[in-house]
């Protein structure tokens, strides 16, 4: 079987524009991952149309401007398609040093079209690289959790590395065998029926890509507060749970507290429901901003949130309460007409104790309750046999 190099860039062009006008159509409104990933596509489409239009003028400033534009487009679009893979990986970081690459490719390529084996070898020399920077994020360990898709693409991109590689060597230093970029060389061929393959792979990458982050997305809906972005209280129950059972079997303290916002209704009355939302708001940010990573916090209901303190004690937990208050009233001053402050029931669970999570949830909410009938903020700690331990003082005012 012959394959006609011609027809099968034509084929790729058709292919990718159809990929870019899927992406476009079915993924709607995006964020920056699935906006770099459509962009790529689209400017694949664009660079190999371009290359295909630099024909029809050979020789000339057009097929120059053309065959430019075609390099530019192609080189943009990997850099493109390197950041969604890394976004949709949950890799940060720049992507400076890859544009500066690209630039590098489109600039020699323009400054040596003159050279043929110049222009050729250094462009997809170029391409080649940045194509192994989209496979260098694809092998690279994911922080999110990314399908077997992956290798398969990463497999393909690397084939198209080498291809490039090889038709950028043979067009430098070997022009007879690869005189134009349409020339039937076996190197030329493969390379041609790689990308399109490629472009396949790539849409299903996209693609599956797009599920797996719909998918956590629905999985971290079912999980949080929608409001505060906070764990709701179910998902709070069970990792209090399972953090619960794990400072039993090591014998560690901790403790558990129930927060309620004062005048809460007051706020909603005066102010309107948006400032009160703005007002929960606040109250979690501040939350996040003093409690530790393994701490669990999360949103009750209403103005309520509880929280559980791995490792702590008494002090510790009277600690944070004091450090909760200060950092809520700034943050208050700093975002809200209204000034906050909360009531807090604080129960500590110290090894030995038999207890379970609804119990010491119990006794914080009947601690909370003594802090509001004591005059509000302000916390009351409890042991978890239901001792109360001491009245904390008020906050300041």
């Amino acid at each position: 079987m012959t394959f006609d190099v011609r027809s099968l860039l034509l084929a790729l062009v058709i292919n990718v524009i159809t990929v870019a006008v899927v992406l476009v159509t079915v993924m709607g409104k995006v964020n920056l991952a699935g906006r770099r990933a459509q962009q790529g596509i689209t400017l694949q489409a664009l660079g190999w149309m371009s290359m295909l239009g630099s024909e029809l003028w050979p020789g000339t400033w057009a097929d120059h401007l053309l065959s430019t534009v075609s390099i530019a487009c192609i080189a943009s679009g990997l850099v493109c398609m390197r950041e969604a893979f890394c976004r949709w990986s949950g890799h940060g970081g720049s992507h400076r040093l890859h544009w500066g690459l690209a630039g590098l490719t489109v600039l020699g390529y323009t400054l040596g079209f003159g050279s043929y084996p110049f222009r050729v070898g250094w462009s997809n020399a170029g391409l080649a690289l940045l194509t192994l920077t989209v496979v260098q994020v694809l092998v690279r360990e994911p922080r999110l959790p990314v399908g077997p898709w992956r290798w398969l693409v990463a497999g393909v991109l690397t084939a198209q590395a080498v291809v490039t590689a090889w038709r950028g060597a043979l067009g430098a230093f070997d022009t007879a065998a690869y005189p134009s970029y349409l020339s039937p060389h076996p190197v030329n061929t493969a390379a041609a029926l790689v990308s399109n393959v490629s472009a396949l792979l790539v849409l299903m990458g996209i693609l599956l890509a797009m599920r797996e982050e719909a998918s956590r997305e629905l999985q971290r809906l079912a999980m949080h507060d929608g409001l505060t972005g906070l764990l709701n209280r179910r998902a709070w129950m069970e990792r209090a749970q399972a953090a619960l059972a794990l400072s039993v079997r090591h014998q560690q303290p901790l403790v558990v507290v129930m927060i309620d916002l004062d005048h809460f209704k007051r706020i909603n009355d005066a102010h309107g429901h948006a400032v009160g939302d703005r007002a929960l708001q606040v109250a979690a940010q501040a939350l996040m901003e003093v409690l530790r990573a393994d701490d669990i916090a999360g949103r009750f209901g209403g103005e309520e949130f509880c929280v559980l303190l791995r490792q702590a004690d008494a002090a510790s937990a009277q600690a944070v309460d004091q450090r909760m208050r200060a950092r809520l009233q700034a943050l208050a001053a700093e975002h809200l007409t209204v000034g906050l402050n909360f009531s807090a029931g604080l129960v500590v669970y110290e090894p030995g104790a038999a207890v379970t999570l609804e119990g010491l949830l119990h006794q914080a909410d009947v601690a909370l309750y003594a802090a509001k009938g004591q005059g509000r903020g302000r916390a009351v700690l409890s042991l978890a046999s239901g001792q109360v331990a001491q009245a904390g003082a008020d906050a300041a005012q």
